[in-house]
């Protein structure tokens, strides 16, 4: 479940180049709640989230990401002084929900199957916060590439990402 979140925060880890540990807690710390969180959610309210939400959690994902990732291509082009990558908090809670819909289902099967839920939740917020961690680490690796190509390219792969919840 975690690999949505890893990819998010390569593509952050690309084009964040201030404040690096930072940014990266902040997203791997965001991934991590809203993985662990969502399966609560879905545990507790199984009928309601299966018959209301489910049906367009594919919808969900595709319009936040690709709101992310139509802003990434937008900024790559604005001059450079006038830059601020979207992290802010606002960002970072439609970042914490676009990777975590998914986790609705396992707290789902989690309640269907009579399982309790604070090991798994607690296991599935630890992997997303390690591998998100990881994912923009390693996308900052990659800095020796101009920016205004590897922002591009990151909003490519967060529209991509999107389209991928639609099938």
């Amino acid at each position: 479940m975690s690999v949505d979140a890893c990819v998010v925060s390569f593509s952050y880890g690309l084009c964040l180049g201030k404040e690096k540990l930072k940014n990266g807690i902040l997203l791997g710390g965001f991934t991590g709640f809203f993985q662990a969180f969502m399966p609560i959610i879905g545990y507790f309210l199984t009928g309601f989230v299966k018959t209301y939400i489910q049906p367009f959690s594919g919808l969900i994902i595709f319009t936040i990401f690709t709101f992310l990732g139509i802003k990434f291509i937008i900024e790559a082009f604005e001059k450079e002084k006038k830059k601020n990558l979207c992290l802010g908090l606002k960002y970072l809670i439609l970042i914490g929900i676009a990777t975590s819909i998914d986790a609705f289902s396992a707290g789902i099967s989690l309640s269907l199957l009579g399982n309790k839920i604070l090991k798994p939740v607690l296991l599935i917020g630890l992997v997303t916060f390690i591998n998100a961690m990881a994912g923009f680490y390693f996308g900052g690796k990659l800095k020796q590439i101009p920016s205004k190509y590897l922002e591009i390219f990151a909003g490519i792969l967060l529209i991509l990402l999107g389209a991928k919840s639609l099938f």
